[in-house]
């Protein structure tokens, strides 16, 4: 009698779990988490402490790996930053080899290097369903997601998904002690074709400090496309060539 009192509680903890890691995983897909390759252009306009900067970007991504390439402004023209896995690695002509970065680093902004590379929350993260709670009309799923390695962008984040469009629309990034230093806002005015089926892209992410709120950073996604991409793209030997 105990085994199977203890199997019907089993069930539905099970069930609970799995579907947040299928939210999640859905999730995922809408911000370049596929497994075809896919390319998009990504602009960030920074306000930090009264200062306007810009900075642009191509992404190329496949899987779990991604090459992103600095457009602009012209100092910057040249830049590469390319993402094996969970390493890191950047490069720009002045220098003789690449060199390993933390996707945790500072881009620009309130942008880290690890906010410019595909979301691929499912297999980084460990999701707990905290609660749910209606926000702009829709039933949200909010997830606290934990890192399951120490060279993750963030450690821990609290995570708004849409029960129904699947879309992560609001996100918090907080310290191993919960505490929130950075809020994000999700918008997906992109689409992209995945599978024969067209899916909402994110068109744009703002990124703001959590205590100063004009301190912030917007990346602005435009021209997303599902486009396959060689292997040898993400090889690190060919970035000196």
């Amino acid at each position: 009698m105990k085994k199977i009192i203890l199997a019907v509680l089993l069930v539905p903890l099970f069930s609970f779990a799995e579907s947040s890691q299928d939210l999640l995983r859905e999730s995922d897909r809408s911000r370049g988490g596929v497994n075809d390759g896919i390319t998009w252009d990504v602009k960030i306009n920074s306000h930090d402490d009264g200062k306007l900067s810009t900075r642009e970007y191509v992404v190329k991504a496949k899987g779990q790996d991604a090459l992103v390439t600095a457009t602009g402004p012209a100092r910057n023209i040249g830049e590469v930053y390319l993402f094996n896995d969970r390493d890191m690695w950047f490069f720009k002509p002045s220098l003789k080899k690449p060199v390993a970065l933390s996707s945790r680093q500072k881009l620009v902004g309130q942008a880290a290097n690890g906010d410019i590379a595909t979301t691929n929350y499912a297999r980084d993260y460990t999701p707990t369903l905290e609660k749910t709670e209606v926000l702009d009309g829709e039933k949200t799923s909010v997830l606290l997601l934990k890192a399951k390695s120490d060279n993750l962008t963030y450690d821990q984040i609290r995570y708004w998904v849409q029960n129904r469009t699947k879309l992560a629309v609001k996100a918090e990034f907080l310290t191993l002690e919960g505490k929130v230093f950075k809020v994000a806002a999700i918008k997906y005015e992109n689409e992209i074709e995945v599978g024969g089926k067209k899916i909402p892209f994110v068109s744009e992410v703002e990124i703001s400090d959590a205590k100063f709120k004009e301190n912030r950073s917007t990346l602005i996604y435009k021209k997303p496309i599902i486009k396959d991409q060689p292997k040898s793209l993400f090889n690190i030997n060919n970035l000196t060539r």
